[in-house]
């Protein structure tokens, strides 16, 4: 695997929370957010946020600012007259206004975890700051966090909800069910928004040419997307700055076009600005019209990308972006529509090229073409970012993400997620193949989502910010009222397609319950039968136990206390190095860890026996190919603590404590990991058998634990334990 992806494939346990100063508090920030203010000039400020803001077209805004592609085409309309299509216009454009602007730009953005966005980070940044996490998961070092600490006595105190999530298991495992989902419905955003894009812009070529089948564009964009995910390994960064100039051409040649429609069909569509037209057409569709909010829907899709690629880019260039094109462009955009439409109501089957003017239809499609293939690119990139999230939170199975930025933490790769998606995908385009049929799958898992992140941000707001009551309803309200009617319009679409995205939601969901489920079971027993520095000496002083030559590296996930595979390990073996050194690994939020401070280490006590901790960014290359290897860089660091120790407690004296370590090392170098599985006996609850064979069939196929740190493979031992369950 690659040395990039290192601390995402391993179980480094979480440090306890820092009282004062420490190795994490010195470290260089880098990477998760800007740099305070003064540091850059204004100017250097402003010119890095308009940069990173055109970037985040090619990445974050795909999904949104092409979704005139498919949105009247997926309405199932029947005769509509010229009110309707004013009521639908003012529909989307207030769909816009509140969500896109107010709750997105305006609010969600704001609650970010360490840089990172989606309901994955706000369940994290919950758990930070009141205890309702259920699984007593790892947690990794911020140069923010001594920061903690200067807050008052009272900042810290848990407000009454986050009290009432702290008693309440139920509460806490609603909370987490909603965060799996929230992620898991994500996902499927991320395979139907490549589906629906680039199949609705291939879909242009049957305007020109009758004669091109509707299996020819099935398989024209199955083979795009193929392209498309076959270039992710390059990087968030490449890519986007290939696409955002697409992206751009697109974001300001739409809205051209959308005002010289509206000029020449319908100058006055503006006047659907005022929400009395949504009344009205509500009044006289009744029904009817209630459902065709399944396809207004669509115009917001990909808002949510916005809040999980933050992690990508930065606050201020995604509002800057959006506020100054992606919004003025759909409102323009859709205005054109919509002013077409009016005056050729038949034409909503075919709503964006029927109105494009026709000496320009080629160099549009073109365009919508390669729009479309960027538009798949903000959920994929969303759905590697959330992947990223919860794995580091240990709700995910280990899989392989490589760090493709030395400078952003967030712009993330995963190699079996990036090929399971598509696969998806054209498993969509081809099982469906009619925009009209994904639209219907499309709209569920779009505002399913946004409800979700609704409620986890009414629950930041609560528990963190502290917000007043009646502000937090002002917001809360509003948001449940609208988004509800949209999931009781989409939720009719459940036969027609909207099941895909349920199960593909409901197996990941599974995935991750299950995993979850078996981490907690196994932690709760790693804590119970830690091996304390105490059982240590006493099994180092049973008769039948040798200490044998030679330098041992034991990898352990726990920091307070050993792992129990040790006391197997001893108790089996009736053996340990005269050297062994208890390795554990600890992921810090910044680009680069400093050399002096990568390698922490102490006595534990008998002699021979040390503590030591690799500490790390997620710019750092674990693998040390090139460079010192592990045990060169150990035993240095090592050798000197032992020189300069002041605190003594060892009987030997310097000289023979260093000679020792340099003779175990020519004695032979061997790195120990635990692998400790579940053996599910008769007696066990049914629940437990089927959970955990689950797990134990998940642990079998996710990628190792212990990240590949340039060790030869003769050197590597593993030893198993079974827990009875």
């Amino acid at each position: 695997m690659s040395s990039t992806a290192a601390h995402l494939d391993l179980e480094a346990a979480g440090p306890p929370r820092p009282h004062g100063g420490g190795p994490a508090a010195t470290l260089p920030s880098s990477g998760g957010h800007p740099p305070p203010a003064g540091r850059e000039t204004h100017v250097g400020n402003v010119r890095k946020n308009l940069f990173l803001a055109y970037k985040t077209l090619g990445v974050v805004f795909g999904g949104l600012v092409t979704s005139p592609l498919y949105v009247y085409p997926s309405m199932n309309l029947s005769s509509p007259t010229e009110g309707d299509y004013l009521g639908i216009y003012s529909i989307m454009f207030w769909t816009l206004t509140l969500i896109g602007v107010v709750k997105y730009v305006g609010i969600a953005l704001n609650a970010d975890d360490h840089g990172e966005g989606g309901t994955f980070a706000m369940y994290s940044l919950l758990c930070r700051h009141a205890d309702i996490g259920i699984l007593p998961s790892k947690r990794v070092y911020s140069v923010e966090e001594p920061l903690l600490h200067d807050q008052s006595t009272i900042a810290r105190r848990p407000s009454k909800l986050g009290k009432f999530f702290e008693r309440s298991i139920t509460a806490r495992r609603v909370l987490l069910f909603m965060a799996i989902l929230g992620m898991c419905m994500l996902i499927g955003d991320g395979i139907l928004t490549p589906a629906i894009s680039v199949l609705s812009a291939i879909d242009g070529l049957r305007g020109p040419f009758p004669s091109v089948s509707r299996p020819v564009v099935e398989a024209l964009s199955a083979a795009i997307l193929i392209g498309l995910f076959l270039l992710q390994k390059y990087g968030t960064s490449k890519v986007s700055f290939l696409f955002s100039p697409i992206m751009a051409a697109w974001t300001f040649t739409t809205p051209i076009i959308g005002i010289y429609s509206i000029v020449r069909y319908y100058p006055g569509i503006f006047k659907a600005i005022s929400p009395h037209y949504i009344v009205l057409f509500f009044l006289r569709n009744k029904r009817q019209g209630w459902q065709l909010l399944g396809g207004t829907v669509l115009c917001i899709t990909g808002a949510e990308a916005m809040f999980a690629d933050l992690g990508h880019f930065s606050k201020k260039a995604i509002q800057i972006a959006f506020l100054s094109s992606i919004y003025p462009s759909l409102v323009l955009t859709y205005a054109g529509q919509t002013a077409y439409l009016i005056n050729n109501a038949n034409d909503f089957g075919d709503g964006f090229y029927k109105f494009v003017p026709r000496p320009v239809y080629w160099p549009m499609f073109v365009i919508a073409t390669l729009a479309a293939i960027v538009a798949s690119q903000s959920l994929i990139s969303a759905t590697f970012s959330v992947i990223k999230q919860s794995v580091v939170l240990d709700y995910f199975p280990r899989v392989k993400v490589v760090h493709t930025s030395q400078q952003k933490e967030g712009e993330v790769y995963s190699p079996e997620v990036n090929y399971i998606l598509m696969v998806l995908c054209v498993g969509v385009i081809l099982g469906f193949g009619g925009g009209k049929e994904i639209g219907n799958a499309f709209g569920v898992v779009v505002i399913m989502v946004m409800l979700i992140t609704t409620i986890m941000l009414t629950l930041v707001m609560i528990i963190i910010w502290r917000t007043p009551l009646y502000l937090v309803g002002m917001y809360a309200v509003p948001f449940v009222i609208i988004e509800g009617s949209y999931i009781s319009a989409v939720f009719t679409k459940i036969l027609e397609g909207g099941w895909l995205p349920f199960a593909v939601s409901m197996i990941l969901a599974l995935i991750m319950f299950v995993w979850y489920y078996g981490r907690q079971r196994k932690t709760e027993y790693e804590m119970v039968n830690k091996v304390t520095l105490e059982r240590l000496g006493e099994l180092l002083a049973m008769p039948e136990v040798q200490r044998v030559p030679g330098l041992c590296f034991f990898y352990s996930n726990i920091q307070d206390g050993l792992t129990p595979i040790l006391g197997h390990y001893i108790k089996n073996m009736s053996s340990l190095h005269t050297v062994t050194i208890f390795v554990t690994l600890r992921y810090l939020l910044v680009s680069k860890v400093d050399e002096r401070e990568r390698i922490l280490v102490k006595r534990l006590g008998p002699d021979g026996v040390y503590q030591c901790t690799i500490q790390y960014g997620y710019a750092d290359n674990l693998s040390l190919k090139g460079g010192d290897d592990l045990v060169a860089q150990v035993t240095r660091c090592l050798q000197r603590h032992i020189e300069t120790s002041t605190d003594r407690q060892s009987p030997i004296s310097t000289e023979e404590e260093v000679g020792n370590l340099k003779a175990a090392r020519l004695a032979g170098v061997v790195h120990v990991r635990g692998k400790m599985r579940f053996y599910v006996g008769d007696d066990a609850g049914c629940f437990d058998k089927v959970m955990l064979l689950l797990y134990e069939f998940l642990h079998g196929i996710c990628r190792s634990a212990l990240p590949a740190l340039g060790m030869p493979l003769q050197q590597r031992v593993e030893i198993g334990m079974l827990y009875k369950v």
